[in-house]
Formats: C-alpha cells, sequence, structure tokens
C-alpha cells in the first residue's frame, strides 16, 4: 500500500483476479465528513491504514495441531494473507502491512504506530488500535513493559519513547489518562475509586471529551512506565480455555502533546540588536495540541470454546456487544451510509474521532495460525478489510501562544534591565579609571616640571656666578694694568690713560647688563614654558578617554597574543609530558622486531588478542575448540557455504575460534579454511558473515606462511573491499587487524600497496573508534618499520610508500593522541620513517620534525626516546634544519 503525502493512503492496484478479496470502492465513492465536523477547510484526506500480524503457535498448539498446517500462509513482500478453506483452495488478501510471527516488537510499532505519533507532533489526533481474537497478542503487540527484555517494549512505551526525545521540557508538555472500558462503564486505571466516568460531547464541534478521568502531566519515560504498571495492575482479567491472562475489559490510554513548534526557532535574538528590532522579531510562537489514543480491545470470542460461566459470561457477552457495535459503524463508513451508529455503544463514542473523524488511525489486526479458530480468523480479517475503507479528514490543532510569548518578552526585558545595569557599573568604573589616570598623569607631568625648573634656575645661577667671576678678574687685571702704567708713564700716561679706564668700565657695565637681560629673558621663556605646558596638557586631558581606549584596545591585543602563545606553550609541553610509552618492551624484545612478522614488535600479542571473535562465553572454548575432532573439520568448513544463513553464522563462529588458537591454524589452512574464509568476504554481504570472516583472517594472518598465502589468494583485495564498504566499527577493527598483520612482512611491501592495502587502512580513520584507529596505527608502524628496516639493509630506495599514499598528514596529526596505544604505535612509526635520509624533506615540509623534537625531550620510553634522538642527529638534512631553527636536541 503506498502512500502519498500529508499521510494520504492511496488505494492497493491489485490484479483482476477473482482470489482477491480486498478491493477498495472508487475515491468517488469513499466517504468524507462534511465541512460543520472539520471546524475548518484546511483538513486533509487519510484512509484508515491496517496491518495484520500473525501470532506463533503457542505450547497447545503445537501439540493439538501437529499433524495440521497453519490455516493462513503470509506474503509480507507482497503485503498479502491467504487464508485456506481447505487443501486446495484459499482466499487471498491484501493489507498496508502483512507481519509474520518472526517480526520484531521495533518493526511492528515503525509500521504501525510511528507515523501516527509524528503526526501527533504536528498538532493532529492520532489512535493506534489492536483488534482481533483473544489470545493472540493484542495486549503483547501494545502494552507490553518490557522490563526484562527491552526488546519486547509494546507501541505504548516506545510511542511515549518518540514523544519525549522530539519535544522540549521547557516549552512542551504531556499529560496522560489510563482508561478501562469494563461492563459499559468507563473506569479510571489510575484511581480505581473514579469507577463510573461520563462522557461529555461538544454540541459544536462534536469532540468527545471525559472531564472526570484522572491527568498526570509526565516528564520522563520512567514516570509513564509506573503509570502504566500501576493501570495494569487495575485492570480486570480472568483465565480461560483460549488465554490465561485474557483481558476483560478495553484498555484506553490518552496521551495529550502541547508542543510549541515556533518557540525554538525564533529564540532570544542577539544582545547587539536595537529595540526596535527586537520589537519587530519577536512573533507569538504557535502552540499545537495534538491526541495520541491508544486502544487495546478485548478480545472477541466464542462461549463454546472459551468456557466463560457466570460472572465471565455475562463480561465476554458485554464484550462481544461492543465489539459488535464497532464492527456496525465500519460497516457503515465502510459502505457510505448516511447513518452511522456510533450511540450503540460507548466504545463507539469514544472511538468516534478515530473512524470517520479527523484523526490519523493505524489499526493492527492480531490472528493465530490454528486451524480450528479459523471462523475468527476470517471474522478478524474481514474487520480489517472494511476498516480499510474508512476515509478521515486529517485536521491539524493549533493556535498562537500568546502566554509563553508574554512570559519570553518578561525574560528578555529582565535579561536586558540587568545588562544595562552592567553596562552603567562598568561604564562608571570606566570613567572613574580614566580620572584617576589622569590625575596621575597630572601629577607626574608637575613633578618632572618643577624639576626641570629647578634644574634650569639652577644652570641659570651658576652662569651668572661664573660671569660674575670673570668680570671681576678682568676688572682686577685692569685695574693692575693701570697701576703699572701709572708709575711707569707720568702724567702724560695718566692724562692717556683716563679714556681707556672708562671705556673699560663702560665695557664691563655693558656685559653685566647683557648677562642681566639674558638672565631676565630665561626667566621669562621658563615661565612661557610653563604656560604652554599647562596649556597642552587641557586638550590632552579632554581627548584622554580616546587615547585610553587606543591604548586599553593595543594593550588587550598585546595581552590576547600572549595569552595565545601562553596557550600553546602549555598544550605542548603537557602534550610532551603525557608521552608515556612503553620503553622497556621494545628494548626487551630487540630479536623479535627484526622477525618477518613486524607487528610482533608492537605488543602484537595484545592486540591480537583483542582482535579474537568475542562472541561466545569462555565456558564455551574448550568444547569450540575441541569440536573439530570430534565433528571433523572439513565438516565444519563445508558448513560455511550452506545456503542457510543461520548455518553460515554458526560454522563461521566455530572457525573464528578454532582460528584464535595457534594450534589450529595450520590445520585450518591445510583443510582449505582461508579460501572459504576468503569466499565469505568475497561473496557474502551479510555484516555479521564479514565481520567473523575477517576476524577469523586476521588470526591466521598471524603466522607469516599463512600471510603469504592470503596475499596469493588475493586477500588483500578482499580486505580492502570489505573495508571500503563496511561501517560498522567491529568490521573495520577485525579487516584493520588483519591488514596491520599483513604489513609486518616485509616481503610483502610493495604488493600490499599495489594492491590499496595502505589506503584501506588509511580509509579505515573515518569511523573515528577508537579500536579501529588503534589497528591502523599499529599497521602504520608496521609498515614503517619493515620500511626502516630495509633501508638500513640496502634492498629499499626512494621515498616511503607511505608518504606516496598520504599517510604522514595522520601520522603528524595522531603523533600525540589521548590514547596511549594509538599515540605509541604513531610515535614508532614516525621515528622509523625519519632514519630513511630521503624521507627528510617530506617530514620537514609536513610538520613532522616538530613532533620528533618533542618525542626525543619529553617521550617517558626511553627507547622511543633515544630513537628519536639517534634519528635527529643521524639526518644531515634534519640537522642542518635543526641548526638554522636553532634548536638543539
Amino acid at each position: 500500500m503506498s502512500s502519498g503525502r500529508n499521510g494520504v493512503q492511496k488505494a492497493p492496484n491489485l490484479r483482476n483476479s477473482s482470489s482477491f478479496k480486498s478491493k477498495l470502492p472508487p475515491s468517488s465513492n469513499v466517504r468524507r465528513s462534511s465541512p460543520a465536523s472539520l471546524g475548518g477547510a484546511d483538513a486533509v484526506s487519510g484512509r484508515v491504514r491496517v496491518a495484520v500480524r500473525l501470532r506463533p503457535r503457542n505450547a497447545q498448539e503445537l501439540e493439538a495441531d501437529a499433524d495440521f498446517a497453519d490455516c493462513v500462509e503470509l506474503q509480507p513482500e507482497l503485503k498479502r494473507l491467504k487464508l485456506r478453506k481447505n487443501n486446495w483452495d484459499s482466499d487471498t488478501y491484501e493489507f498496508d502491512e502483512v507481519l509474520t510471527e518472526y517480526a520484531s516488537q521495533k518493526r511492528v510499532y515503525e509500521v504501525v504506530a510511528k507515523p501516527v505519533v509524528e503526526s501527533v507532533l504536528d498538532g493532529y489526533n492520532g489512535t493506534v488500535m489492536a483488534y482481533g481474537q483473544t489470545g493472540t497478542g493484542k495486549t503483547y503487540t501494545l502494552g507490553r513493559l518490557g522490563d526484562e527484555d527491552t526488546s519486547a517494549r509494546g507501541i505504548m512505551v516506545r510511542s511515549l519513547e518518540d514523544i519525549f526525545s522530539n519535544i522540549s521540557h521547557e516549552t512542551d508538555s504531556v499529560t496522560v489518562s489510563y482508561l478501562q472500558l469494563y461492563m459499559e462503564t468507563i473506569q479510571d486505571l489510575l484511581n480505581p475509586a473514579n469507577d463510573n466516568i461520563s462522557i461529555v460531547e461538544d454540541q459544536k464541534t462534536g469532540d468527545v471529551s471525559l472531564p472526570g478521568a484522572t491527568v498526570v502531566d509526565v516528564r520522563d519515560q520512567q514516570s509513564f512506565v509506573e503509570l502504566l504498571r500501576i493501570g495494569e495492575a487495575h485492570r480486570f482479567a480472568a483465565n480461560t480455555k483460549l488465554n490465561t491472562e485474557s483481558s476483560r475489559s478495553h484498555a484506553i490510554l490518552m496521551v495529550q502533546v502541547r508542543r510549541s513548534v515556533l518557540g525554538r526557532e525564533t529564540d532570544f535574538i542577539s544582545e547587539n540588536d536595537g529595540s526596535a528590532n527586537f520589537v519587530n522579531n519577536f512573533k507569538p510562537s504557535i502552540l499545537r495540541k495534538g491526541k495520541l489514543v491508544v486502544v487495546d480491545l478485548a478480545g472477541s470470542e466464542r462461549i463454546l470454546k472459551s468456557g466463560s460461566e457466570g460472572h465471565m459470561l455475562e463480561e465476554a457477552k458485554s464484550i462481544n456487544l461492543s465489539l459488535s457495535a464497532l464492527g456496525k459503524c465500519i460497516n457503515a463508513l465502510a459502505e457510505n451510509s448516511a447513518h452511522v451508529p456510533v450511540r450503540d455503544s460507548k466504545l463507539t463514542r469514544l472511538l468516534k474521532d478515530s473512524f470517520g473523524g479527523t484523526s490519523r488511525t493505524s489499526l493492527v489486526v492480531t490472528i493465530g495460525p490454528s486451524p480450528r479458530h479459523r471462523a475468527e480468523t476470517a471474522s478478524t480479517i474481514l474487520f480489517g478489510q472494511r476498516a480499510m475503507k474508512v476515509e478521515n479528514m486529517l485536521k491539524i490543532k493549533e493556535e498562537f501562544d500568546y502566554k509563553s510569548l508574554a512570559k519570553r518578552l518578561e525574560m528578555q526585558l529582565d535579561k536586558l534591565i540587568a545588562e544595562n545595569e552592567r553596562q552603567q557599573k562598568a561604564y562608571e568604573d570606566e570613567v572613574e579609571r580614566i580620572r584617576l589616570e589622569a590625575q596621575n598623569r597630572i601629577s607626574e607631568t608637575e613633578r618632572d616640571y618643577a624639576e626641570a625648573l629647578k634644574e634650569e634656575k639652577m644652570k641659570c645661577q651658576m652662569d651668572y656666578m661664573e660671569s660674575i667671576k670673570k668680570l671681576e678678574e678682568k676688572w682686577m687685571l685692569n685695574q693692575q694694568k693701570h697701576v703699572n702704567n701709572g708709575f711707569l708713564g707720568g702724567s702724560h700716561a695718566t692724562e692717556g690713560g683716563v679714556p681707556s679706564v672708562h671705556e673699560e668700565v663702560s665695557e664691563l657695565k655693558r656685559l653685566l647688563q647683557n648677562e642681566i637681560n639674558l638672565r631676565k629673558a630665561a626667566e621669562e621663556e621658563i615661565n612661557n614654558l610653563k604656560d604652554h605646558l599647562l596649556n597642552s596638557m587641557k586638550p590632552e586631558l579632554a581627548g584622554g578617554s580616546v587615547d585610553v581606549f587606543n591604548l586599553q584596545k593595543m594593550l588587550a591585543e598585546e595581552s590576547q597574543q600572549k595569552k595565545k602563545l601562553e596557550e600553546e606553550l602549555t598544550v605542548l609541553r603537557n602534550q610532551l609530558s603525557q608521552l608515556t610509552l612503553e620503553a622497556s618492551q621494545t628494548s626487551s624484545c630487540p630479536d623479535r622486531s627484526r622477525t618477518g612478522n613486524g607487528f610482533m614488535g608492537l605488543d602484537a600479542m595484545s592486540s591480537l588478542r583483542h582482535l579474537q571473535f568475542k562472541d561466545g562465553s569462555d565456558g564455551e572454548r574448550p568444547s569450540i575448540s575441541n569440536l573439530h575432532e570430534k565433528v571433523g573439520l572439513h565438516k565444519i568448513l563445508s558448513l560455511l557455504e550452506s545456503n542457510d544463513p543461520n548455518v553460515r553464522i554458526h560454522a563461521v563462529k566455530v572457525v573464528a575460534n578454532l582460528a584464535a588458537e595457534e594450534a589450529n591454524q595450520e590445520k585450518i589452512v591445510e583443510a582449505g579454511g582461508l579460501s572459504s574464509l576468503l569466499m565469505l568476504l568475497r561473496n557474502y554481504e551479510d555484516e555479521t558473515i564479514r565481520r567473523i570472516a575477517a576476524g577469523a583472517v586476521a588470526n591466521l594472518a598471524m603466522n607469516e606462511f599463512n600471510q603469504e598465502l592470503i596475499m596469493a589468494q588475493g586477500g588483500i583485495g578482499l580486505l580492502a573491499m570489505t573495508a571500503a564498504d563496511a561501517e560498522d566499527p567491529q568490521t573495520l577493527r577485525m579487516v584493520a587487524g588483519a591488514i596491520a598483520n599483513l604489513c609486518g612482512n616485509d616481503k610483502l611491501q610493495t604488493r600490499l600497496r599495489s594492491e590499496g592495502g595502505i589506503k584501506a587502512l588509511l580509509g579505515m580513520v573515518r569511523s573515528r573508534h577508537p579500536d579501529v584507529i588503534s589497528q591502523v596505527a599499529r599497521g602504520i608502524a608496521n609498515f614503517a618499520k619493515c620500511e626502516s628496516r630495509a633501508a638500513t639493509q640496502g634492498t629499499k630506495h626512494g621515498c616511503s610508500l607511505l608518504i606516496e599514499d598520504g599517510a604522514l598528514p595522520w601520522i603528524v596529526q595522531n603523533a600525540n593522541n589521548e590514547a596511549s596505544l594509538i599515540r605509541r604505535h604513531v610515535e614508532l612509526a614516525l621515528c622509523h620513517l625519519a632514519q630513511h635520509e630521503v624521507n627528510a624533506k617530506d617530514l620537514i615540509s609536513g610538520g613532522a620534525l616538530w613532533e620528533l623534537v618533542r618525542i626525543s625531550r619529553d617521550c617517558s620510553r626511553d627507547d622511543i626516546r633515544a630513537l628519536a634522538c639517534r634519528t635527529l642527529t643521524s639526518s644531515p638534512t634534519i640537522v642542518a634544519e635543526l641548526r638554522r631553527l636553532r634548536i638543539e636536541v
């Protein structure tokens, strides 16, 4: 049955055959609700969807009907059901979904109830109902709590899980009511004292409500399950011949979902937006009200088969009458009758909106396989066929949530007021800081000016005293000359010297006056300088805030830059301090690292144990390890080609567990087990088989001889193909472990790279799973070690194949990985790559030099730190680069 947009179900395209019983009438004859019942013109059509579920045979039927075939035959891929009349004739029916006895509870929920739950979240009403004979699994399908097995959870529990995962606990709400219809009385399962609840019908809209029912606001899944457990304890049940726990009432779960759909889209605006923009952007959110009704109908039963008597007989009569009334309403709606007898029973009144109303309805009819109950099975199937002809008109229920808008506006107003107060306080603090800074600058300027004035004054006084002293000395010298001239020259000399003395005195007076003028000019200049300084300070103080803000900005940028540098330094120091690797193991096992299996030098034993297949407990190991001795290894390997997928899975599990023990590996390879495992990787896409087969190949790849066989049979290509297709982390872990083991073989380096092994290994880092990354790092370390050994022996020339395949950026990125196992492998790979001189330039340009320096300084493992130091000092290119960067090792 195909599904149209907005939940509209298209009619099934049936072949023109007389054997098909389910044929929908033409769309022109489908009954539609009147406009008055819709409350608007925005309704869409939606047919009732019907799924049929077959219950497996119970213990009684297995014994009583052992010689008889099932009365029904399911064709789920065609969505068909065949009801056998006899051994050679049968009737065929089509449904929206056909669920076999092996269908899981999760699949039943997804095909029956999940579309209804999604509609309820969008604001529509939805109904999920189970109908069928007693004992066919209605309560199991709907009301199973799944306490012992979570996979057995029913539709009620799974529906609320979906609802809680798609709502916001801040803006949305969920309320629950749980009722039962017993002997035509509506009783509250959450409050047993409330045992006669009346039905109220709105005269305008026709909606049915139960105002007397208990309504509980549910906030989480655990509280909802507790409510279901309380309700189930109060529900009426009895032991009949057909069912040991036969429900004697119809259970009705009502879930009201109030969802604010626009509240999350128009969240609070940015703090930098203006108030006008703030008002325009706030619109009232839309409140959508959806109602989910889950109805677990009591099973129809025949008195002769169920053995009911006494009060149980009266209960059975009431159940059958209500189901009969429901069937009449379904018939009337299917036949587009003018009158629908919804008032014949309280059950039909409660389900008025579910059939022919505005609700999106899914019906699951449950049947049993026993031919003894063929009549009841046929009646149930015909009920479902008639229900498929009922057409509902879906209508969304939404309104503007002004209360939520007002609350949000109040919260935003409080937020803006608090922000304004913070900004005002910050502004006042900034003004005070600027004022204090200006006062400090003025005090400092005045102090500097006083000191400069004092120094200038002292300088002027010293100059003045020096000038006076020089003048006195000059005047004394002139006086002495004058006396000497007077004694020697007589009166003529005296008369001739008088004008000379007067000239000298005049000259002295002139010089003295000049000095006085210079002193006054200096004092005036000092006063002018003081005035000019004070005048220049005023505009500087007035514009101080701008300068201060500029200065603050510069200081903030410098502080931020310094902080970044300090953080980078701290990160580098932390990274260096975390390099605690296992140096003792490598130094204690030097011979092992020279063997053909390069992975053995990198803690291979622990890695291979980690790769061992984890299915099955430890108690099963001894029996599995001896299984090939009892059954025969060839017999086990032949089951790998079985057509039964379950047989193949069990067989490959046994082979994988046998391959985990070294004693069995040679026997498995000799018997052709390796070829069979590679065949599974080549021919099957089942994730479980590929995961287990890859794990077995990884265990076999521990042996050098097996590694060459794997390569010879195209195993690396199959592993690369599996790595490209798989998404499961456990499958990728197995494949990465197998390739990592192959990377440790010196003879397979070139072929491993040419067949895509390195690229496949690097491609698996996409999973980001630590176990997968650990195996990838181990493989790269093995490959790099083999390359380093080949370069030392002179058999390897040219750049590293890892660098050519683009592995260097990933190695540099994970050289300081948080996981110690990953970090250890990557550091060893980096040290081995650096030992080959031809790789030096690529390592320097790729940023690996800094990681090598870090390893040589702060690695906790002595052997790795020594290897890094030896590498840095032995490569001329790296030594030259370190000298250029002025880095000491």
